[in-house]
């Protein structure tokens, strides 16, 4: 129903967007340029070993909040949002995860009214 799409879903829409795009934008150029992908990621220098094992740590807590959260909330296939993220982005299925969880709150707060 449409009246689970609150507008904080929507903004977490519009990230999982600008995430997916954002991140593929990167990899299509790497992959054009025969990078070496992982090796960039930990031999670029210190400051990009630093965002890298940033966004680790920050992806794996994320991971974790997720699926205890889609547990809790009696969401189904939240391991998925996780699997996904290794094929695209944790910065696409992460937002991705908050606007169906934003839906399943929603939808919690109007059956319990």
């Amino acid at each position: 129903m449409t009246r689970d799409w609150t507008p904080l879903a929507f903004v977490y829409l519009a990230l999982a967007v600008a995430g997916l795009i954002g991140t593929w934008w990167f990899n299509v150029l790497a992959i054009a340029q025969m990078a070496d992908y992982l090796g960039d990621l930990v031999t670029s220098g210190p400051a990009v070993s630093s965002i890298t094992v940033d966004l680790l740590v920050v992806a794996v807590a994320g991971s974790v909040f997720l699926l205890i959260e889609a547990r809790r909330l009696g969401m189904r296939f939240g391991w998925l949002y996780v699997a996904g993220a290794a094929l695209t982005a944790f910065a696409f299925t992460f937002p991705l995860f908050l606007a169906m969880r934003e839906r399943q709150l929603t939808r919690a707060a109007r059956v319990s009214s």
